[in-house]
């Protein structure tokens, strides 16, 4: 018997729940296959994802850490670590995270794969949370926003991670094949 989880694909949203219910319910639906995130009151819970966001997060990842290690910057991959503020009355989890420097509070870099639509406001998440920038991957295609007193603003260059080449990183992460798309990453890194 299949549970609801299974059966869609966009989030269930829940509204009108304090902090302290939604600790509660967040301990009751502790189980494998659900991801949990909260804003202002409102409860998301959505399947874990598939084999696409999967495919896409890793490949991601690896590239990244090839750069950043190639870069010579210290950083720690913090993959989807939660981040939560009871203040802000916010929880999520990125797809994946990043410090960059040694000795940080919270992630420098938050990624986020986006294969269906609905739910909460991702960038609200993060900005509730100071996180200083948040890409999306979503249509084959990378998006980056840059936190400011305004909130965050979508551009065209890292402003944590100036010197990567994002049509770099957008191609070779569009690479069918993973190998492939490592090789042909550090190459580029390595020329002049």
């Amino acid at each position: 018997m299949k549970t609801i989880l299974e059966k869609v694909d966009e989030p269930i949203l829940i509204d009108g729940l304090t902090w302290r219910e939604f600790k509660v319910v967040e301990q009751l639906l502790d189980r494998p296959g659900v991801r949990l995130s909260f804003l202002d009151g409102v409860l998301e819970i959505r399947r874990m994802p598939g084999r696409k966001h999967e495919t896409a997060k890793q490949r991601i990842s690896t590239l990244m850490d090839l750069y950043l290690e190639s870069s010579g910057i210290d950083f720690i991959p913090t993959g989807s670590i939660t981040l939560e503020s009871e203040s802000g009355k916010v929880k999520r989890e990125a797809d994946l995270s990043y410090e960059l420097g040694l000795d940080r509070e919270s992630p420098d870099l938050a990624v986020e794969v986006v294969v269906t639509g609905g739910g909460i406001n991702k960038l609200e998440f993060y900005k509730r949370l100071q996180i200083p920038e948040v890409w999306f991957w979503e249509k084959n295609r990378l998006r980056l926003y840059s936190l400011g007193e305004d909130g965050y603003t979508e551009v065209d260059r890292s402003r944590v991670l100036p010197d990567l080449n994002i049509l770099l990183l957008t191609r070779c992460i569009n690479i069918e094949n993973h190998p492939q798309a490592m090789r042909e990453f550090r190459q580029a890194l390595q020329s002049p």
